[in-house]
């Protein structure tokens, strides 16, 4: 275990509270006109996927897991959880649908993705940044509808709702962020 200062926790990092591992979701410091500097934390715990709340000041030290961050290879999902393979040794693990979470609908036949292992327990997982995905419905481009900051609601093919620009089309493949879904750019393949 090491000690921590709050500020410094960001999203999928493991801490210990009372003997207890947590995963933390989102981390946000927030500095208010007065008083003192706080970290909000939103964690789940690791044991029975509970999700908590939690505030620290910024400057307080929290116990931070020993985690091992370790490269893995999107295979398949199944009734078990998702399956992964590790590069090096070809050793599978199947991580259950809890930790996955609603990042799942961005998994990628053969994706890299980053585990992030706890006593032999998969209990976060890191996606890539940006993924490519095709249009599969949106709305024709209106004629005189310049490309200024308007956009247009579209589903993408792995059924998440998105906004892209008018010259988007059905069929065109797009890179959006994995994080929430937004459109970056058009795909260059």
């Amino acid at each position: 275990m090491v000690k921590v200062i709050a500020s410094t926790l960001r999203k999928g990092n493991v801490v210990d509270i009372d003997g207890r591992l947590y995963v933390v979701l989102t981390a946000e410091n927030i500095h208010p006109g007065k008083g003192t500097p706080v970290t909000q934390l939103d964690m789940r715990r690791i044991s029975d996927g509970t999700k908590i709340s939690e505030r620290y000041r910024t400057t307080e030290q929290v116990e931070r897991a020993h985690v091992e961050d370790r490269p893995y290879t999107f295979l398949y999902s199944d009734g078990e959880g998702y399956h992964f393979m590790n590069p090096e040794n070809y050793d599978q693990v199947a991580v259950q649908a809890d930790v996955v979470g609603d990042q799942a609908a961005y998994l990628q036949e053969g994706m890299q993705v980053m585990l992030s292992v706890h006593e032999g327990n998969a209990i976060a997982i890191e996606l890539p940044q940006r993924v490519v995905l095709e249009v599969v419905d949106t709305e024709p481009a209106m004629k005189g509808q310049t490309a200024s900051s308007s956009y247009k609601p579209a589903v993408l093919s792995n059924g998440v709702r998105s906004a892209v620009p008018p010259h988007v089309g059905v069929g065109t493949r797009i890179v959006v962020m994995t994080a929430d879904g937004s459109y970056v750019e058009r795909a260059k393949d």
